[in-house]
């Protein structure tokens, strides 16, 4: 008995012009019924949607670049999918090695797709990993897990989509060195709950709406990051209720807030970091930087290093904001029982 599955002997063709929905569904199904695996021979296979199934693996050879994709492609042709890559249900599946490509089909089409009615809707954690995958160019967001419970994402670039990079409503992540890059909305963006969240070596750039945006939620180390030209805060908590218990250390915040023609609900949000409504939370060790696009031209920003707002219980202390921001290193309404202190800051904009 085999277990693993070669997409191209179920009739696959990598030639980007014919529809291979059927045998790379076939092959999935089959691993499915073993806990096998699925192999992406080098080609451009035209799909629609897919369904994955538990502990099964799909393997593509990578080979993607910062411009271009590698050379297992999957390029969505269905403008009616609710996304290309259904794991709902697929407990321990893996995604190695793949490039996804929405071509901007339809509209909120996820590249990366899981969905349960409720938090813990499987019963069980859903524990999908995905690495060294490059998924972009979707009208939605490029992973989008709903009520996800555990998952890990890492060595990927999520790119380019409608939506955010990575859309997280649940618990338990490991995000690990991605890149997060040009994205409508944010490189990542929480749901009505985002708890329980490592990220950590990860470079976030050129993304509409924020970095990582987290509007509702607890328990999340930022660590060892780079964020590059947000156009909005390059970090964002609070807003949505409140958000709590997250350490942030060790980034480099750089180039955030860019207004780039928007209008923001507020000044405030033209800032590295921006709090409304946190508790619990630390900020030391970072390093801030303002400036322009690449070549020297748009808006210098940020206009501030930090916004503190309906906060209590938040240290920011010993960061390095020398240049840092246009106008004004911290803004803090004086609100509740926070230590803002010992920063090094120094304004030449």
């Amino acid at each position: 008995m085999t277990n693993v599955f070669d997409i191209t002997s179920y009739g696959a063709v990598g030639d980007g012009a014919t529809d291979c929905t059927g045998a790379i569904q076939r092959a999935l199904d089959d691993a499915a019924a073993v806990e096998g695996k699925v192999i992406v021979p080098p080609g451009r296979y035209l799909t629609g949607q897919l369904k994955m199934g538990k502990r099964t693996r799909l393997e593509g050879d990578s080979a993607w670049n910062f411009r271009a994709d590698g050379v297992s492609v999957f390029i969505l042709n269905d403008p009616e999918a609710k996304c290309m890559l259904d794991i709902t249900g697929a407990f321990g599946c893996t995604i190695a090695g793949m490039c996804l490509d929405g071509r901007g089909l339809g509209e909120n089409i996820h590249g990366i797709y899981l969905y349960w009615e409720r938090y813990n809707g499987g019963s069980e954690e859903d524990t999908p990993c995905i690495d060294d995958c490059r998924v972009g160019n979707f009208s939605g967001d490029g992973v989008h897990l709903e009520h996800i419970w555990c998952f890990s994402l890492r060595h990927s670039m999520l790119h380019r989509n409608g939506g955010c990079g990575l859309y997280i409503d649940g618990w338990d992540a490991f995000i690990l060195d991605n890149w997060f890059t040009a994205n409508r909305h944010s490189g990542i963006l929480g749901g009505p709950c985002t708890a329980s969240v490592t990220a950590t070596g990860n470079r976030v750039e050129w993304n509409r709406e924020a970095g990582f945006f987290f509007p509702n939620g607890d328990s999340v180390n930022i660590t060892g990051n780079f964020f590059d030209r947000s156009f909005g805060p390059a970090v964002r908590l609070g807003g949505g209720g409140q958000f709590r218990d997250t350490a942030i250390t060790g980034n480099v915040f750089r180039r955030s807030g860019c207004p780039d023609g928007m209008e923001f609900a507020s000044e405030y949000e033209n800032s590295h970091v921006y709090f409304d409504n946190v508790q619990n939370v630390t900020l030391t060790g970072n390093t801030f930087k303002w400036g322009v696009n690449d070549g020297g031209g748009g808006t210098k920003s940020p206009d501030y290093d930090v916004y503190l707002a309906n906060s209590t219980a938040v240290v920011i202390q010993s960061n390095v904001m020398y240049e840092g921001a246009v106008k004004q290193s911290i803004v803090y309404d004086g609100r509740g029982e926070n230590i803002v202190k010992d920063n090094l800051t120094h304004h030449k904009a």
